[in-house]
Formats: structure tokens, C-alpha cells, sequence
């Protein structure tokens, strides 16, 4: 057996080599993603391992089912980089990872939580002009605040045990209520979530009933003392429907690990003509943090992604199920 993995990341190859020889398949990797020019690469392989946020365009699709290989996988949360209409005309199964490391995203978040929390952007943006003065700049604590979690499946969960810890009341909207959080939140919907929480932290899919969630109307409802923070997909969040809000007060701040249209400019060395007009907006306010889309990056989530995604090659070249399987035929 031979699988091909697209756009490795360097962290990546020692884990790689491990699985490979403690399951005796070979595996070749390549920088590059996939797509129309290098999916050819692929032709000879038994299956393929990739990760990224741009679309694949349709010939990928078509290429892969003449190579007679079964499947997508995607060892990444997110899948909405994949059509599942092309999936299912070319019979591949869809799967990725879901729970790599859901304390490695649910840190990040935290982490640029409690920077916006301190006001630390301010204090830089004074420091870089020598005013080491603090005043206008007193914060709260954590255990103050109410933390509202918008999606509390494995990171939501992982998110909501981190704020407990720390003395935060956590609340919490999700169509599925696990047990097992009770511990550490309490379920409500959507709108008293958004009229109360101090921190709104968004931890869902991207799909049709999430695109945009977070609007001009969605911004009115928060309190203007809120911060958003968004580890999940940019295209949640209209970019410059928060600009408005942050310009107008609306909200105190936001943290984000994803933009809707970082596919231009994210995961390379961009050029400025790359860089959009809302990521430099962002970019300029003291109370926006930006992040490349690299809250999953930790040595933990780098070795149970490669695991993960490349056991369920395995088991769909074999004719077996997958185990997380996102579409099937």
C-alpha cells in the first residue's frame, strides 16, 4: 500500500515516519496542496492525506476517481473546503479528524481571551511609542466574567473545562446537550446567550446554517463590553460588518484564528498586494488579535492528526469503515 500526503508541514514528517514504519506502508509526502496542477501526483498511490482551507476544484475530484482511488481525507477539523456533490458523483468517502487535539484550539482561545481581557494590545500600542503609562487601561479578572461557547462539541467541551477551572461562569448553546459538561457549563439558547456572556467563543462548522452567523444584527445583540473570539472558520463571521461594530463600539474587542478570505494571503509568505483591505483594518486595532490559522499547532496535534487521518486511509483502502467518516456512498 502506498498513500500520498499533500502540503506536509516539516513538524509533521517524524511523526509520519513513525506510522509508516510501525505499519509497514510507505507513505511519500509534498509541500504542495491539492489541487487541479498536483493532483496527478497522486496516480499510483492507494490513497491520499491532505490539509488546507482552499476548495479543491473539480478535476480533482475527476482525477482521483480515475486513479481508482476511494477517498478524501482530511486531517483538519473543517471540511468545507470539499463539495460533496463531486464527492458523491465520484464516489469518494469524505473523512477527516475531528478531535485531534481539542485542548490545543481551546488554549489558543483562552490564551487570546485573556490577552484581550488584560487590554494587552493597548499597553503595546502605547509601549511602541515609549508611554509606559496605565492609565484608562484597568481590566477585570476571569472568575468576573461569564464565557458564552457557541458549539460545545469536543473543542467547545475542551474550552468550557479550561474557563471552569479557572472560576468563569461558562454557558453554553449547542443542539446537542452532553451530560458529561454539565460539570462545567450550563445550556441556554442562542440570544440570552448572546445578551449575557462577557466572552463569546465560537466553536462550530462552517455550513449554511452558520455562515455569517455573526452579522451586524448578531454584533447589536452582544454586550458592548463582549469580546468575540473565533477559532473556528472565518466565514462565520462577516469581516466587515465587525469592523463596523468594533469602529462603532459596538464590542470591546475580538480574536481571530481565521479569516473568510485567508486563503489569499494564510500558510505562505504574502505580498502586499495579497493582503486584503479588512485583515489591515483588523490588523490596526489595539483590540484585535489575529492568528494564522495556527491554534491547532502544537506537537500533540501534529502526532494524532497524522495518526488519525492516515489510519482511516487505511481502513477504506482495505474496504473496511472509516472511523470518522463525514460522507459516505
Amino acid at each position: 500500500m502506498k498513500i500520498l500526503m499533500y502540503a506536509v508541514l516539516e513538524p509533521e514528517k517524524k511523526y509520519i515516519k513513525q506510522w509508516s514504519e510501525e505499519n509497514g506502508i510507505e507513505v511519500k509526502c509534498v509541500d504542495e496542496r491539492l489541487n487541479k496542477d498536483t493532483v496527478k501526483w497522486a496516480k499510483g498511490f492507494d490513497g491520499i492525506d491532505f490539509q488546507q482551507t482552499q476548495p479543491l476544484e473539480p478535476e480533482v475530484y475527476q482525477a482521483l476517481h480515475e486513479y481508482g482511488i476511494k477517498q478524501l481525507t482530511a486531517r483538519m477539523v473543517g471540511y468545507d473546503m470539499i463539495d460533496f456533490d463531486l464527492a458523491k458523483k465520484y464516489d469518494l468517502i469524505v473523512t477527516n479528524v475531528p478531535a485531534y487535539s481539542p485542548r490545543a484550539i481551546a488554549e489558543m482561545g483562552l490564551t487570546q481571551a485573556l490577552r484581550l481581557v488584560r487590554k494587552l494590545g493597548y499597553y503595546d500600542q502605547r509601549m511602541d511609542k515609549l508611554d509606559f503609562r496605565w492609565a484608562g487601561l484597568e481590566s477585570t479578572e476571569i472568575y468576573n466574567l461569564t464565557v458564552g461557547i457557541i458549539g460545545a462539541g469536543h473543542i467547545g467541551g475542551a474550552t468550557a473545562q479550561l474557563y471552569s477551572a479557572l472560576g468563569a461562569k461558562v454557558i453554553a448553546t449547542d443542539p446537542i446537550h452532553r451530560v458529561e459538561l454539565s460539570p462545567y457549563l450550563e445550556y441556554t439558547d442562542q440570544d440570552t446567550l448572546l445578551k449575557t456572556a462577557d466572552i463569546v467563543t465560537v466553536h462550530t462548522p462552517l455550513n449554511d446554517s452558520t455562515t455569517n452567523l455573526f452579522n451586524a444584527a448578531t454584533f447589536k445583540k452582544m454586550k458592548s463590553t463582549a469580546y468575540l473570539i473565533n477559532m473556528a472558520r472565518g466565514g462565520i463571521v462577516n469581516a466587515n460588518d465587525l469592523i463596523a461594530a468594533l469602529q462603532a463600539k459596538e464590542i470591546a474587542g475580538a480574536a481571530l484564528d481565521t479569516l473568510a478570505d485567508e486563503g489569499q494571503f494564510f500558510e505562505k509568505q504574502a505580498t502586499a498586494d495579497e493582503i486584503p483591505e479588512d485583515y489591515k483594518t483588523l490588523r490596526a486595532m489595539p483590540n484585535v488579535l489575529i492568528s494564522p490559522h495556527s491554534a491547532f499547532y502544537t506537537d500533540t496535534a501534529m502526532k494524532n492528526m497524522v495518526a488519525m487521518g492516515l489510519d482511516d486511509v487505511v481502513a477504506i483502502v482495505n474496504g473496511k469503515r472509516p472511523q470518522f467518516e463525514v460522507y459516505g456512498k
